[in-house]
């Protein structure tokens, strides 16, 4: 296949800055197209875990000695390349977490120590169980209703059902930026604006937004919002919430322990202030540095690249899965995606055509993807899923796509 694209990423020395996909899967190279689930790593993200453990490796925040300050110093470091990357005002309102599922866990227990049985939180048809369940769990301590914006057949919100939601009973909104099972872009400044309209608050669930899009939290008057760095070419276990200064204030802690105290008497314990008040316990310090690499590192590529980049592969995918017959694709926003084709093979069962595509080297994710009422909604148990991102080149697409083809032909 000739490259007839217009980017100006040199692809070839950007996969040469990730070891894993040199390798072989059942003596194929190796074609990763599951960057929704987990990103690969580069390797200076890897240099740089290697480098706390080798050389610097100690607690942070408690100790006078050289190794600690060193450590805290590139922590903290690390907490303000992310408060610069999303643009929140301070860095106390980067929250370190074991990830978007932590963050969203933290507010929701929170918010179950503030809300009542006369108040009413909304979340959308299209979300991760993680953005889902816990506040479920809210609503169940609470006594508070849990209303649910429709999708469309398109994979798109309904925004005049969620006009008629809002009401002044509305305290809290849930919705992510992205849709990990369709890769729809949510109009999150629409919904933030309708939000606050009626004096509610409002998450958003960045995990499957931050790898291809730099969101401003404060151009677009973001309230809480949650990230995972494994999504972003960083290690697993660790993530941030960012929230408002004063709504993170108002919260009550999430855990008890080392770090989040300002002083412990038994008769009364006083909390730290801010980021420390919900950062109980030793971090993933590892993690968090490396998270600042990982962001050095996909900054200096280039959001915006990167997302021309994907999106052209995304469009390149999408016409050669149509061009194969009996696909269906879900989720058809195509003007407001990520680089995410979710189908199915008529016919076949999702696990099928990803095993055999397994066989080939091809990694894809298949199932309900976490996102079991988007899979109701479409009458399906679930999905194959190709996921790229600024690594893959259309030569692996083509790969994908002669094994689509194969798998489909094994399997009717």
């Amino acid at each position: 296949m000739q490259d007839t694209s217009k980017h100006t990423l040199d692809i070839n020395a950007i996969r040469a800055d990730f070891p894993i996909l040199q390798r072989k899967i059942n003596g194929k190279p190796l074609v990763y197209f599951d960057n929704a689930a987990t990103s690969q790593t580069p390797q200076q993200v890897i240099d740089a875990i290697v480098n706390y453990y080798t050389n610097d490796n100690a607690n942070i925040h408690r100790g006078v000695h050289t190794l600690s300050q060193i450590a805290t110093d590139a922590y903290e470091q690390a907490r303000e390349k992310i408060r610069a990357h999303f643009n929140a005002q301070h860095a106390h309102e980067i929250i370190f977490t074991a990830g978007t599922t932590h963050g969203i866990n933290l507010v929701a227990s929170g918010y179950s120590q503030l809300l009542n049985d006369r108040d009413e939180v909304i979340v959308s048809a299209m979300e991760h169980h993680s953005n889902i369940v816990p506040w479920q769990m809210m609503c169940e301590k609470t006594g508070a209703q849990l209303k649910v914006i429709p999708m469309t057949e398109q994979g798109e919100l309904d925004l005049d059902t969620f006009d008629s939601l809002l009401n002044d009973r509305t305290k809290l909104v849930f919705i992510n930026h992205v849709s990990n099972a369709l890769g729809t872009v949510n109009p999150i400044q629409e919904i933030i604006d309708k939000t606050h309209a009626v004096g509610a608050k409002i998450l958003i669930d960045g995990a499957q937004a931050a790898p291809h899009i730099k969101a401003d939290v404060q151009a677009l008057d973001i309230d809480f919002y949650t990230v995972s760095a494994h999504k972003m070419c960083g290690p697993t276990g660790v993530g941030v919430l960012y929230g408002k200064e004063e709504l993170l204030e108002a919260l009550p802690p999430y855990q008890g322990g080392g770090e989040m105290i300002a002083e412990v008497n038994f008769d009364k314990t006083t909390y730290a202030g801010l980021p420390h008040k919900f950062e109980a316990g030793t971090p993933n310090i590892s993690g968090g540095i490396a998270f600042g690499v990982a962001l050095d590192y996909m900054n200096a590529i280039g959001f915006e690249e990167i997302a021309d980049y994907e999106m052209e592969l995304l469009i390149y995918a999408t016409g050669q899965l149509k061009d194969i017959g009996d696909i269906r694709i879900y989720g058809t926003s195509v003007e407001r995606k990520t680089a995410v084709v979710s189908f199915n093979v008529n016919g076949t069962h999702s696990y099928d055509i990803g095993t055999l595509l397994d066989k080939m080297g091809i990694a894809v994710r298949t199932g309900h993807h976490c996102a079991q009422p988007i899979m109701k909604f479409y009458k399906i148990p679930g999905t194959v899923r190709a996921s790229f991102s600024f690594y893959n080149t259309k030569e692996e697409i083509d790969l994908f796509i002669d094994g689509v083809k194969k798998a489909k032909s094994m399997l009717l």
